[in-house]
């Protein structure tokens, strides 16, 4: 099965790596496929195309049976339509799940694709049933574990902006790229 991890990556934290790497692990990926949205449909970017794509280069170049690749399609149920990956699974984390009714078709994307659900310790399951109850085909979503780390790409560009390391939350590459390219000063 070919999993599909989506997303602006603006930038690629820690968080992401951990997820992607708890599901090539946990759904027994054959292969990961990292989509970087070139003009993502749902959030502005602060750094253009070239600049988040490298960095996701960087950050998921480590792991195992991953290729990282552009998405022209602004939004998922688009770039997954007409089977166009296969037999594949979808991967957001569960804070994303809480708000897939408001995506573009989300039955439409579990038509496509099964739906892969990276959950933390402690995260409220009550958030989600109530995303599973609004949906056609909930048995199209597989929920798996991942360990607790409180990263957003808000947070780092935040800290960037004032100075501070972000060596600790996002990989040291990406750390030193961020720091060379000059990106969210």
């Amino acid at each position: 099965m070919t999993g599909l991890f989506g997303g602006a990556f603006d930038p690629p934290h820690d968080g992401h790596v951990a997820l992607a790497a708890a599901a090539l692990e946990r759904l027994e990926l054959e292969r990961l496929l990292v989509l970087v949205v070139v003009d993502p449909g749902h959030r502005d970017v602060e750094t253009d195309f070239a600049a988040r794509f490298r960095l996701a280069e960087l950050a998921f170049g480590g792991l195992p049976r991953t290729e990282v690749v552009p998405e022209e399609h602004r939004f998922t149920v688009d770039a997954v339509r007409g089977g166009r990956f296969g037999n594949a699974i979808f991967l957001i984390g569960a804070d994303e799940f809480a708000g897939f009714l408001s995506w573009k078709d989300p039955n439409g994307v579990l038509v496509e694709v099964r739906l892969g659900v990276a959950t933390r310790p402690g995260y409220p399951r009550a958030a989600l049933q109530q995303v599973f109850e609004g949906l056609e085909r909930p048995d199209r979503v597989e929920l798996f574990d991942i360990p607790e780390l409180p990263i957003s790409g808000t947070d780092i560009r935040a800290r960037v902006a004032r100075g501070e390391p972000v060596d600790a939350i996002v990989p040291a590459a990406v750390a030193h790229e961020i720091d060379r390219l000059g990106l969210y000063r």
